[in-house]
């Protein structure tokens, strides 16, 4: 039995769907959300909701949420919990309770389908697939395996979604890729997707890229920066992403102080690295961190870093020699490299 086949047999039992996203969701989650909540509309299920934790920061995804009008509700714990047997809980682009979520640990999830490496996932419905480049690349292949009609803005976002994960197709990406933005080009509204891809940049967005430039130490094709304490969490992929295409850098590293943590975002094209397994073997012991070979981020509790001191610059500087420190030695770099 294909997947979307046994999906949509789970969801017809259901009378109603609790779609969450991850922490800070991004356009494959979101779009990702948005497909499944029409297959499950499809089926019959009229009792739908899409959640998040965090923030939609990121102008991009701001502009995503805005543009296709999603209607996205803020997590609430009670909504996951204590449910009703015809009451199905879904991840997407995410897999594990409490893991990039707020969803407590001892909940059960009756579906998952995510495309990030992950161990030990326990659903009803879990369609894992860590060599696809998108999560929403498998959600297209649901509603094309379904014949579920697609309307130009459901295209429109699995398209979108497609695009910025692969990085417009260059990181990650795989046939499936190309077959799903193949079959969803027809239906996609091309102005709408140059408007989500050309969004407002906010000062703090620069500012923080800017700091990121700036604090950048490089030692052999490894870039690692910092951008100090910010608000702008999701100026972190986006400096990554610049910095990496800086003549001689293969592998950039960028993090800083939000809140009460510590996030990080990484980019590698070398061969040798897997980023994700270096962010994980790094700091997996402080915190959480992991991802893709190419593509990886983490958080650290600021934890006691924050008790040495209560002068934020000097807590930037100790935070920045410590993670530092932990990256390079990660890379095998010492001082000399």
């Amino acid at each position: 039995m294909r997947p979307a086949t046994e999906l949509e047999n789970l969801l017809g039992e259901a009378e109603s769907l609790t779609i969450v996203c991850h922490n800070n969701p991004d356009p494959d989650c979101l779009a990702s959300a948005l497909a499944l909540g029409r297959i499950a509309a499809a089926v019959g299920i009229d009792e739908r909701r899409i959640l998040y934790s965090g923030e939609i920061s990121h102008q991009q995804n701001r502009s995503f949420v805005n543009l296709l009008e999603m209607d996205i509700q803020e997590f609430d714990v009670a909504d996951v919990t204590d449910r009703a047997a015809s009451e199905l809980l879904a991840f997407v682009d995410h897999s594990i309770p409490g893991s990039n979520n707020r969803v407590p640990a001892d909940v059960s999830v009756d579906i998952v389908i995510d495309h990030h490496p992950a161990d030990d996932i326990t659903a009803r419905f879990v369609d894992h697939r860590v060599e696809i480049g998108a999560t929403a690349t498998i959600l297209t292949e649901y509603l094309r395996d379904l014949e579920i009609e697609l309307d130009d803005r459901l295209a429109t976002a699995l398209l979108f979604a497609i695009r910025r994960e692969t990085l417009g197709f260059l990181r990650g990406v795989t046939p499936d890729e190309y077959g799903a933005a193949g079959f969803l080009t027809d239906a996609a509204d091309s102005d709408l997707l140059r408007k989500l891809s050309s969004p407002s940049v906010s000062g703090a967005t620069v500012d923080a890229i800017a700091d990121a430039i700036g604090n950048r130490t490089v030692r052999g094709s490894v870039l690692i920066s910092h951008v100090g304490r910010t608000p702008e969490r999701d100026a972190l992929p986006q400096a990554a992403d610049y910095l990496a295409t800086l003549e001689g850098v293969e592998t950039a590293i960028v993090f800083g102080i939000i809140e009460d943590t510590i996030q990080l975002s990484a980019r590698s094209t070398d061969s040798r690295v897997n980023i994700g397994d270096v962010l994980s073997e790094s700091l997996g012991d402080v915190g959480n961190a992991g991802g893709h070979r190419e593509m990886a981020g983490g958080e650290v509790p600021l934890g006691i870093f924050a008790d040495y001191t209560s002068d934020d610059t000097v807590l930037v500087d100790i935070v920045e020699q410590v993670i530092s420190a932990r990256l390079f030695a990660g890379l095998n770099l010492s001082e000399e490299n």
